[in-house]
């Protein structure tokens, strides 16, 4: 496999935020804590923490709303690859036991319906929405929506900068999530994800933790349910069929996202741990991850511009991009977003 840093199947918003002449920097600043990078929100008050900006309802996310959580009990198992159909220039491995504490994450990716009531309740806006933009597959627009595009990165032309594109308008302004509720929520950054992390009483997972429940219980395999990617000839996750990026046969059931219960489930009980869509972990991402981590509970802290993304999505292909594979990694910057990622929560005990 060609070893390749590339952003995959996902694109950097500083690729052309400079080419958007009408999509200024949010007025958002990042303030440092011990644990975590939250925003602070630009009010006509001032500055303003997330908490301080946010209506004071006094509540939280309401009980029906909240992710079903599923324990993923402690033990060491093998993280990583050396596998030849992968990217050791990622940092897949070399594979090395890893011990990890037991830990709750969510069954399934936080949805439309759930990001929805985080944003009604707080009134929180994304980072897609203050820079007014965000990235739409080409497939995805309208013509009308087309003919407005002006810039696409380079090295990914699939990507359409599309104004006015984010969480509830995921194909730009003349679309709707509607009849979507049950999917992912997508066009969210690493810093929307965090905030609602912090709603919800939860964070994200580390990538030690992401990787131990996606191989929900198994040793050494390639997919969170074996080695073969079609089990009994049976889709199992939802990526891409045909030639990428021009036709997708949609074989495996959707061109775009799918419901967040879509496929089975892996011996944990987690949904879509493969494909989908990319999710946000913890981690600032760096190559050398194996090599200087721990071995119990690892964890990358030292910022490095980057932050670390598992799972891959509905765009990965086995010709370009086969990082829906349990060991595969990637990254993004925390300001960007775009169609097909998302992130899933996760809690101490």
């Amino acid at each position: 496999m060609e070893q390749s840093v590339s952003p995959c199947c996902a694109a950097r918003r500083s690729l052309v935020q400079a080419d958007v002449g009408q999509a200024a920097a949010p007025q958002t600043d990042v303030v440092q804590t011990d644990a975590v990078q939250t925003n602070a929100v630009q009010t006509d008050a001032g500055l303003q923490t997330r908490d301080e900006a946010r209506p004071h309802t006094g509540e939280g996310p309401q009980p029906g709303h909240q992710e079903p959580m599923v324990f993923i009990p402690g033990g060491e198992f093998i993280m990583g690859t050396d596998a030849a159909d992968g990217f050791p220039a990622d940092g897949e491995g070399p594979p090395r036991p890893v011990q990890v504490d037991g830990f709750y994450i969510s069954a399934h990716a936080v949805t439309n319906a759930q990001f929805k009531t985080f944003v009604d309740d707080t009134g929180y806006v994304t980072e897609a929405e203050r820079f007014g933009w965000s990235y739409v597959f080409h497939l995805f627009v309208s013509d009308a929506v087309r003919q407005e595009v002006r810039t696409v990165p380079q090295g990914t032309p699939w990507w359409y900068v599309v104004n006015g594109a984010r969480w509830d308008k995921p194909e730009g302004l003349d679309s709707d999530i509607e009849d979507r509720m049950d999917h992912p929520v997508v066009h969210v950054t690493w810093n929307d994800a965090v905030a609602y992390c912090d709603w919800a009483g939860g964070r994200l997972p580390t990538e030690a933790e992401w990787e131990y429940a996606a191989r929900g219980g198994l040793s050494r395999k390639t997919y969170p349910w074996g080695d073969l990617l079609k089990e009994d000839g049976q889709h199992r996750c939802n990526i891409w069929q045909g030639k990428f990026p021009v036709k997708n046969s949609e074989s495996d059931g959707y061109a775009g996202t799918a419901p967040v219960h879509a496929y089975a489930p892996n011996g944990y009980g987690l949904y879509n741990m493969a494909g989908n869509v990319w999710e946000w972990c913890t981690d600032w991402f760096t190559p050398a991850y194996h090599a200087v981590t721990a071995s119990s509970n690892p964890r990358f802290d030292q910022p490095t511009g980057k932050r670390s993304m598992r799972g891959g999505s509905y765009l990965c292909h086995r010709s370009y991009c086969n990082r829906y594979r349990v060991a595969a990694r990637s990254s993004n910057t925390p300001d960007s977003s775009g169609g097909n990622c998302g992130f899933r929560i996760a809690r101490s005990v």
